[in-house]
């Protein structure tokens, strides 16, 4: 049998545990690393990468000369390619992506190789510019075999 002061010394550790547990669920999440493959010359691929870094993630970034090299590499489709490719997890994401399509992606977890923005969308993230009217774009899923289906509109 348990005493009363051993009891109440055992809820008190175990109150102290919960609290110390829920503080450490309080705390934000660390960013989430993703990968971006880019020109160094290109303007709105740094404006994308700034857009990510403010959206909660944490870019590496890689200039590099032959970006159609790494598109090819990383089974973009070509009708699906833009300027930047970048990679988080085993999806990639290809072009101007809002930060919203590629939470959703990776909340829903599709069987899919990854999201783009096809072309340059000049509503997309690091596209827009201040003043113009906004131009509705696509985000398109594709697959390992080059098919596409609209993942969201814009």
């Amino acid at each position: 049998m348990i005493s009363r002061r051993d009891f109440v010394a055992q809820a008190a550790g175990l109150a102290l545990a919960s609290i110390g547990a829920a503080r450490a669920s309080a705390r934000p999440a660390p960013p989430t690393t993703i990968t971006v493959y880019k020109s160094a010359s290109c303007g709105c691929c740094a404006k994308w990468v700034d857009y990510l870094r403010a959206g909660g993630f944490a870019p590496i970034v890689h200039d590099e000369e032959d970006m159609d090299a790494i598109k090819e590499a990383m089974g973009v489709p070509s009708a699906a390619r833009s300027c930047h490719t970048a990679v988080l997890g085993r999806y990639v994401i290809e072009g101007h992506v809002p930060v919203d399509d590629i939470r959703r992606l990776l909340a829903q977890r599709p069987a899919v190789l990854g999201l783009a923005a096809p072309g340059m969308p000049k509503s997309g993230p690091g596209m827009a510019v201040a003043g113009e009217a906004p131009e509705p774009y696509e985000v398109v899923s594709f697959t390992k075999d080059g098919k596409t289906a609209v993942f969201a509109r814009h």
